[in-house]
């Protein structure tokens, strides 16, 4: 009691098929799959905007610690050399 049996999901689809047809159900059929792949590119699309961004942002936040480090370092030379004259 309370399940849906096998017998009435046939008789849901029979009756289905009966009022839009074959060719309709097949068109709709395609357009959901369409739909569906397009939706499954697009969140794809938007993933790999996420990641390449991060990416960027670390190397960005990489090349910015280089700099930095070799700016101190080119400091830290000049000063010894002014130390030394």
């Amino acid at each position: 009691m309370g399940g849906i049996g096998i017998w009435q999901l046939v008789i849901v689809a029979v009756i289905v098929v009966l009022l839009f047809g074959t060719k309709k159900l097949r068109n709709l059929g395609g357009d959901l799959g369409s739909a569906v792949k397009g939706f499954k590119s697009a969140i794809g699309e938007d993933k790999e905007q996420k990641n390449s961004a991060e990416k960027t942002s670390d190397t960005l936040a990489d090349n910015s610690t280089s700099a930095t480090e070799d700016v101190s370092k080119t400091t830290a030379s000049k000063t010894k050399e002014t130390d030394q004259v």
